[in-house]
C-alpha cells in the first residue's frame, strides 16, 4: 500500500503565490510593514542630512529690499556656527525628528497601501499608478504630518533670526504659538504643502519606481542593488527639486513668522513675483538640491533595506 501522502493541483494560481511559485508578502501586513519602515527610516535620516535643511530655510527667509543678513551658503554656514555654535546648524532639528517619523511612516504607508490596491497581477504599476500612488503618498503625509511640522520648523528657525528669540525649546515654542495664534498657527500654508508635498512624492516615486522597473526588466522579484537604489534615489531627488522649488518657497514665506504680509497662498506668491522676480522662486535650490539628493537616495536605500529584512521575518 503505498503511503505517500496525496497531493492536489488546483487548475489555478492560488493568490498569495506569486509566478515563481513564492509566498507572496501578505496584502494586509504591506501597510503596516511601510508604516514601520518609513518611521525608522525618517528618524535615521533627518539625523544625518538637518543642515542643509537648516540653510535652505534660512536663505529662502531672506527677502530682497529687507536686510538681507546672508551672501550665499557658506556665507550663513560660518555667521551660523560663529554666533551660535556648531550645533545652531541643528536648530529645529527636534521639531524635524518629532515629525520626520510620523512623516516618513504616513509616506511609505500610503504608497505601499496605494500600490497594493493598483498594482497588476505581476505586482507593477503602470506610469499613470506610479504618479497617482506617489501624489496620494504626498497628500496623506501633507495633511497629517508635514504642515504642522515644518510650520514650527519655519518658525523655530525664524525666530533665530531675530534680535531677541523668544523660543526656549520644543514644547515652549509650539505651546507659545497655540496660545497667540491658536491650533491654526501650526497648520500655516496648508494648501501650498498639499501641492508642495503631492507633486514631490509624485516625481520621485514616479522616477523611483520606473528607474528601477527598467532596472529589474519588469521582474518585481529582481533584486536591485543598494547602491543602485540610492543612485535612482539621488536621481528622483533632483527631479523633484527642479520640479518644485517655487512651491517650497511659497510654502517656506507663508509658514514664516511674518506670514501675515501675505493673504493666502495665491497672494504670496504674487507678492513675490511682483517685489523680487522670478528668479526669487529658486532661492535655496542649491543647498535643497544637495539636501534632497542625499535624502531620498539614503531614504530609499534605508526604506528598502527594512522592506527586505520584514519580508524575511515577517511573510
Amino acid at each position: 500500500m503505498n503511503s505517500k501522502p496525496k497531493t492536489f493541483n488546483f487548475p489555478f494560481k492560488r493568490p498569495w503565490m506569486l509566478d515563481n511559485g513564492a509566498a507572496a508578502p501578505a496584502a494586509g501586513n504591506t501597510g503596516l510593514k511601510g508604516i514601520i519602515a518609513g518611521g525608522i527610516t525618517g528618524g535615521i535620516e533627518i539625523c544625518i542630512t538637518f543642515p542643509t535643511e537648516y540653510v535652505k530655510t534660512q536663505l529662502q527667509l531672506d527677502e530682497k529690499g529687507g536686510q538681507k543678513q546672508y551672501s550665499g551658503i557658506w556665507d550663513c554656514c560660518k555667521k551660523t556656527v560663529k554666533n551660535h555654535g556648531f550645533f545652531g546648524l541643528y536648530r529645529g532639528l527636534s521639531v524635524l525628528l518629532y515629525g520626520s517619523i510620523p512623516k516618513s511612516a504616513v509616506r511609505f504607508g500610503a504608497f505601499e497601501a496605494f500600490k497594493n490596491k493598483m498594482k497588476d497581477e505581476k505586482g507593477n504599476l503602470s506610469p499613470g499608478g506610479r504618479l497617482l500612488c506617489g501624489l496620494g503618498a504626498g497628500v496623506a503625509e501633507a495633511i497629517l504630518a508635514v504642515t504642522p511640522m515644518e510650520t514650527v520648523k519655519v518658525k523655530f528657525i525664524n525666530d533665530q533670526r531675530s534680535p531677541n528669540p523668544k523660543f526656549k525649546g520644543f514644547l515652549h515654542g509650539v505651546t507659545l504659538i497655540v496660545k497667540e495664534q491658536g491650533i491654526g498657527g501650526v497648520y500655516k500654508g496648508l494648501s501650498a504643502t498639499i501641492m508642495k508635498q503631492g507633486s514631490n512624492q509624485a516625481i520621485r516615486f514616479f522616477v523611483m519606481e520606473t528607474l528601477k522597473d527598467m532596472y529589474r526588466g519588469g521582474d518585481p522579484n529582481k533584486n536591485v542593488p543598494k547602491v543602485v537604489v540610492g543612485a535612482f534615489g539621488a536621481v528622483a531627488g533632483a527631479a523633484s527639486v527642479f520640479g518644485n522649488t517655487p512651491i517650497d518657497v511659497v510654502k517656506t514665506r507663508m509658514q514664516g513668522l511674518e506670514a501675515h504680509k501675505y493673504k493666502n497662498t495665491a497672494d504670496c506668491f504674487v507678492k513675490i513675483w511682483k517685489n523680487e522676480g522670478p528668479m526669487a522662486f529658486y532661492k535655496g535650490t542649491v543647498p535643497r538640491l544637495s539636501r534632497v539628493c542625499l535624502d531620498v537616495a539614503i531614504t530609499f536605500m534605508i526604506y528598502d533595506s527594512f522592506m527586505e529584512i520584514f519580508n524575511k521575518v515577517w511573510p
